[in-house]
């Protein structure tokens, strides 16, 4: 039998030589993902990732990437139900652009196309993306944002990026650390689920808009002042009529204790908006009613007058107890 021969060049086979095991493992590894995209790639796990209200359908694929739908990372971000499918990428093109780099940019042109678990039917294909675009793009939005590049309607998707990155770098804290020690061995599979919606909990308290536009509007109106739905702009004697409105006759004392919590700087401002402190389980709720109550009277009212002297009828000022503040404060 007669010797196969070597089809490598000598300088081939020197150059394989001297490489590094880390420039050879890149090598392999290019070449295995050359062929992974040569074939038709399937899911081998799929779950929900719950983030806050909205459920992410992920993918775990047989090349153990982990790929996320356009639609789900779309409503993720806070996107209307009612907006189109292609609402994050005209986002994307029209406003992110500049702060996404090369390989992301490849990333979302190039959708990975792969068969569902479980998928069958006419259409069984479907198409992701790597996980970490979710997360680039987030950091885009925040981008964006800082500049002042962003409508108005647009800050929406900055909360709820910074939101997304703020609660999945946490959990992802917990679970490197958890590794690290051995104790993901023993840890309930609906752990990290759970500590993500306690830190993604906070993150909605924090930036979770407590007075609706038309609280304002109904203001603006009594006061007799142009109101400019897209501007976020008020005379600075809004924020004494709110105190006036809302947090004097919302419970006893509560003004007092909030002010105390929450006081001004050298420059008479606040760090944080006053129904930041409230609880989620009582002051939240609460604040939500009387606001609403509140809008109802202003809209019966024809002037600031009218509104303030049905007000005080039904919600008087109230007195120096406090029952609607966190627990741990």
């Amino acid at each position: 039998m007669t010797e196969k021969n070597n089809t490598k060049s000598p300088g081939g086979l020197a150059r394989a030589k001297q490489l590094s095991a880390e420039s050879r493992s890149e090598i392999a590894k290019k070449a295995a993902e050359a062929r992974w995209a040569k074939r038709e790639l399937k899911a081998t796990h799929t779950g929900d990732l719950q983030i806050g209200n909205i459920t992410l359908l992920c993918h775990v694929l047989e090349n153990e990437n982990r790929v996320i739908s356009g639609n789900a990372m779309q409503k993720a971000l806070g996107f209307s139900k009612n907006s189109s499918g292609m609402a994050l990428r005209n986002f994307i093109d029209n406003k992110l652009i500049p702060f996404l780099d090369p390989e992301t940019l490849e990333k979302l042109n190039n959708p990975v196309k792969f068969s569902r678990v479980g998928s069958g039917g006419s259409v069984p294909e479907t198409h992701g993306y790597d996980a970490s675009v979710l997360i680039d793009i987030c950091d885009a939005i925040i981008e964006a944002s800082k500049r002042k590049i962003l409508s108005k309607p647009q800050e929406t998707q900055a909360i709820f990026a910074e939101m997304i990155i703020r609660s999945v770098a946490k959990v992802g804290l917990v679970a490197l650390i958890d590794e690290a020690t051995g104790y993901q061995e023993i840890r309930d599979k609906h752990a990290l689920q759970a500590i993500l919606d306690k830190y993604l909990a906070k993150e909605l308290a924090a930036w979770a808009k407590r007075f609706p536009d038309e609280f304002y509007q109904e203001m603006f109106r009594l006061k007799k002042w142009s109101f400019k739905p897209n501007s976020v702009a008020r005379p600075g004697v809004v924020g004494k009529y709110t105190v006036d409105l809302v947090y004097e006759r919302l419970a006893p004392g509560l003004l007092e204790e909030l002010e105390q919590l929450n006081p001004k700087n050298e420059k008479g401002r606040r760090k944080n908006r006053h129904h930041q402190w409230l609880s989620s389980d009582v002051g939240h709720p609460a604040l939500s009613q009387h606001v609403h109550s509140i809008i109802g009277f202003m809209k019966l009212a024809d002037s600031w007058e009218q509104l303030l002297s049905m007000v005080d009828k039904v919600y008087p000022k109230k007195g120096k107890q406090i029952s609607l503040l966190q627990e741990d404060i």
